[in-house]
């Protein structure tokens, strides 16, 4: 049976949010317990839950986000649409549909989780990713309207043009972004 979520719901600025929790998780994504986002992410970071969304449009378009250049991990950095934690008993996509709301001011999306995947990553500043972190599909025709403390800049970008601009400038985008780009690629062919 589910748990109820109200316990972890608050009320601020006439609007629901969830605490900012992360799942700690064992190499077989069993929970073994709950950190603080804000206090996680460090040169030691624990395995944890998360996703990674790749937005679409009918143009075959990705949407690309530039990460706040005042976020902890990886900042000033171009990635895919976006990506998130889960909150405890939250699934991928409700909690990419959260993220995609208050990230990019986008509602309505509808999100398939399309492939499973890990990775652990390291960034400049020695602050270390390590995630389970199922990959995620949407589609949106529209513009987003993104929070300035999660994205400093957007684009659309043709998915060709994305797959070849990932290996030419290889480091302006996230490695998560660029791995889960080819699995992406595999799985849900874009042309």
């Amino acid at each position: 049976m589910k748990k109820d979520l109200s316990l972890r719901l608050g009320v601020g600025n006439d609007r629901l949010f969830m605490n900012d929790s992360v799942v700690l998780v064992d190499e077989q994504n069993n929970p073994i317990g709950t950190a603080d986002k804000n206090t996680v992410h460090t040169q030691h970071t624990p395995l944890h839950r998360a996703f990674s969304l790749f937005l679409f449009n009918s143009k075959k378009q990705l949407l690309l986000t530039k990460r706040a250049a005042t976020k902890k991990t990886f900042p000033g950095v171009w990635t895919n649409t976006v990506c998130g934690h889960l909150a405890p008993e939250e699934s991928p996509v409700d909690a990419a549909k959260r993220r995609l709301k208050d990230e990019l001011g986008i509602e309505g999306a509808k999100v398939k989780e399309v492939a499973p995947y890990r990775y652990r990553f390291m960034d400049k500043n020695g602050i270390v990713e390590n995630e389970i972190c199922p990959i995620l599909v949407s589609y949106f025709d529209g513009d987003p309207m993104p929070s300035p403390s999660e994205v400093d800049e957007w684009k659309w970008m043709d998915w060709q043009e994305f797959l070849q601009e990932i290996k030419t400038n290889h480091d302006q985008y996230s490695p998560w972004s660029r791995e889960e780009a080819i699995i992406v690629q595999r799985v849900v062919p874009r042309g």
